[in-house]
């Protein structure tokens, strides 16, 4: 009777999971091509992890031989990173950058969003959120020799105003109490736009009737904005916030290695993981180093995102991402 029931049982599975089969097969072949993407770029490669635990070198027979019989270093390529006299230097940068980057960007983004919801002009509202969106699409390359041209020593325009004024020109690329300012204002500038769009779509989303309610109340513009717009933000803040944590030991190395055009006097503020990674593989060649070096990054932007995410989920178990 047991085999029966069994059988009647796995019978009804059976039925229940080719009926979901048939009933979602068009969500399931929409997935495909992301799912593929997503195996052949991100996962297949990530067997190359393996080059940061060995002496990596080229041998007859293309990649894969090369990586056998390259020999097993262990942990040695991972030492590079901390036994630099730069390593205090370049994580003390690479996470402070990063937390100014997530602050000062969270707060701008959140503000200038409900600004340009708030104004009754929409066409002009649209004009200043295209002009914001404009510089994201720039090359850092290019966004250099926008900043050159304004700090330069001898045709910047800052310096030829401070002519103008009967003061002094000054070389900013050889100032380095100037550049912390500098690189978070020109971050900002540039992915000020990008940032605005998640919150402008989340807050487009609030349903109206809250606002129509609360002014039938009586509340200000900026009761509104604070009882109701912010709160309603809130998850997405929490939620792009964990990511960006997750990224606090990758800079952005374009920013960091166009921007400052390789000034040594100011390596001290300008000189982060993926530079000084870079510098010291045009230096020495070494793909393990170089490997080993990103696979720390993305292994401590794992762990972080985890620990964020539980902690959120320790105050409010409904903002965590999963």
């Amino acid at each position: 009777m047991m085999v029966v029931n069994e059988l009647s049982y796995k019978k009804t599975t059976l039925k229940k999971r080719r009926s979901n089969l048939k009933k979602n097969l068009a969500l399931l072949l929409m997935i495909l091509p992301g799912a593929a993407w997503l195996i052949i770029f991100k996962y297949l490669p990530m067997f190359g992890i393996g080059i940061a635990f060995k002496d990596f070198r080229f041998f007859p027979g293309g990649f894969l031989s090369s990586f056998f019989k390259s020999a097993w270093v262990g942990l040695d390529n991972f030492k590079f990173l901390f036994a630099s006299s730069d390593a205090y230097i370049i994580v003390r940068n690479t996470i402070g950058y990063n937390t100014l980057f997530i602050i000062t960007g969270t707060v701008l983004a959140v503000a200038f969003a409900i600004m340009l919801n708030e104004m009754t002009y929409k066409k002009l509202s649209k004009i200043y959120q295209t002009s914001m969106f404009f510089p994201y699409f720039l090359s850092w390359v290019i966004v250099s020799y926008f900043v050159f041209t304004f700090l330069s020593l001898d045709k910047g325009m800052i310096n030829n105003l401070l002519v103008f004024l009967g003061m002094d020109k000054v070389s900013w690329y050889s100032e380095p109490d100037k550049w912390p300012f500098f690189l978070v204002f020109i971050n900002n500038w540039k992915n000020l736009g990008y940032s605005i769009v998640f919150y402008l779509a989340a807050i487009c989303s609030i349903d109206k009737a809250y606002y129509e309610s609360a002014m039938l109340d009586g509340a200000t513009k900026w009761q509104r904005i604070k009882h109701i717009t912010i709160p309603h933000l809130k998850p997405l803040i929490i939620t792009l916030t964990i990511l960006s944590v997750g990224r606090i030991f990758s800079a952005d190395f374009g920013l960091f290695y166009n921007v400052p055009k390789e000034s040594g006097p100011l390596f001290p503020v300008t000189n982060v993981i993926d530079t000084y990674v870079y510098r010291s593989l045009m230096k020495s060649g070494d793909i393990g180093m170089s490997t080993a070096a990103g696979l720390f990054q993305a292994s401590v932007g794992f762990i972080l995102i985890l620990l964020t995410n539980y902690i959120v989920k320790k105050v409010d178990k409904e903002n965590g991402i999963f």
